[in-house]
């Protein structure tokens, strides 16, 4: 697993959402800063409470000229419920093959109770204007992720 660093040029994709409609990453460069998180599973509960912060903090995000995209391994269908049962206000994106997670460096081996596998481990970037990893967030709990990435969005507005 090599994951991108800040100074990173941020890989383009172009991902379906939960609505099976193109995303491309390219469309948002120069207008918004982009976080992009990775997370293993809709509807678990670590991913659950990830996706609900940033869902209630979603109008400080756009006070601070972010969008929102969150990437799993997960079908389109999948990530439509999640969006329905949570009423997630931002864009979940299906990386079902695993490229993105594989160019951003985050599709790797991972162990748990005692079983070794392959998979997303939780990480997020930020991508600032020029389409470059500005922030890489590889240290957090799920239910105060959505926190640190304000702090670190705020302290970068100053």
């Amino acid at each position: 697993m090599n994951t991108l660093t800040v100074g990173n040029k941020a890989p383009l994709f172009t991902l379906s959402d939960e609505n099976e409609q193109a995303v491309a990453l390219a469309d948002f460069i120069g207008k918004k800063q982009v976080l992009v998180y990775f997370y293993p599973k809709a509807m678990t509960p670590g991913c659950t409470v990830q996706a609900q912060g940033l869902r209630d903090s979603q109008k400080q995000l756009n006070d601070l000229n972010t969008v929102v995209f969150g990437i799993s391994p997960d079908e389109p269908k999948r990530l439509a419920k999640f969006c329905q049962r949570d009423q997630l206000n931002f864009t979940l994106l299906s990386d079902v093959d695993h490229k993105v997670a594989d160019d951003f460096g985050v599709w790797g081996l991972k162990k748990f109770m005692g079983k070794e596998y392959d998979g997303i481990h939780r990480l997020s970037f930020l991508i600032d204007l020029n389409g470059n990893i500005s922030h890489v967030f590889n240290k957090f709990k799920t239910k105060e992720h959505h926190q640190v990435v304000l702090d670190v969005l705020n302290e970068l507005a100053k």
